[in-house]
């Protein structure tokens, strides 16, 4: 069973996402004071978080910023507010998905099965390790491992490592890491996308491999082998 944590303050949403949730077998967790999300969050260690972004004490930005600091969970914002702001700033703090309040729940049972599929149930394709520039990527696990250490990437992180390196040595434009990563590029801005490479690369290089990730000026990235340096 699949536990997630619904930040919520409205406590009739809560329940109703609760009982609905419920009846597909997840196990749905709220915040008992606000102004400690990050600590409940520790105590219940969820399998997916979602997360409002009006709060009490500090916004759904704050609590993300916080949670992504210390974990990769995957995490859906849920909100009334519909300025593209409010989804490009989700995205630049690593969120998985954003879904404007009032909502259809199937859209949001489809979304939160689509994550966990991803998150946690790679089929046998992608279970696969491959190896970069000396490293171990580990497509189940989000994770990188070479002599100097092991990092866990977040899904917007590896998603782009994975496109990166699947066309090893070949630029990738930034519209196809665009469309990978949030297959809609209406509202999704240049600035997005180089937030979310320039993290990646600086995870990477708690390794040493920050410098095999390329940027390629008005055109794109790529990641390149030791044999290409």
């Amino acid at each position: 069973m699949f536990k997630i944590l619904l930040i919520e303050d409205d406590v009739s949403l809560f329940q109703e996402i609760q009982e609905r949730l419920s009846q597909w077998s997840y196990e749905v967790y709220g915040i008992n004071d606000f102004s400690q999300v990050l600590q409940e969050f520790s105590e219940v260690k969820p399998d997916l978080v979602i997360i409002d972004i009006q709060l009490p004490k500090f916004d759904g930005f704050h609590w993300c910023r916080m949670i992504r600091s210390h974990s990769s969970v995957p995490i859906i914002f849920l909100s009334s507010r519909d300025h593209p702001t409010d989804m490009v700033m989700s995205m630049q703090l690593g969120a998985d998905d954003f879904i404007q309040k009032p909502f259809h729940f199937e859209v949001l049972i489809a979304k939160i099965q689509a994550i966990l599929r991803r998150v946690y149930n790679y089929n046998t394709e992608n279970v696969e390790l491959k190896t970069w520039c000396g490293a171990t990527i580990d497509y189940e696990q989000n994770s990188v491992t070479n002599d100097k250490g092991s990092i866990e990437l977040t899904k917007n992180e590896f998603s782009i490592l994975k496109q990166l390196i699947d066309q090893k040595n070949k630029i990738v434009s930034r519209d196809s890491l665009i469309e990978g990563l949030w297959n809609d590029q209406r509202f999704v801005s240049d600035n997005t996308l180089t937030v979310n490479v320039n993290r990646l690369r600086k995870r990477l290089e708690e390794i040493d491999l920050g410098q095999y990730i390329e940027t390629k000026v008005g055109q794109g990235y790529r990641a390149i082998d030791e044999a290409s340096l």
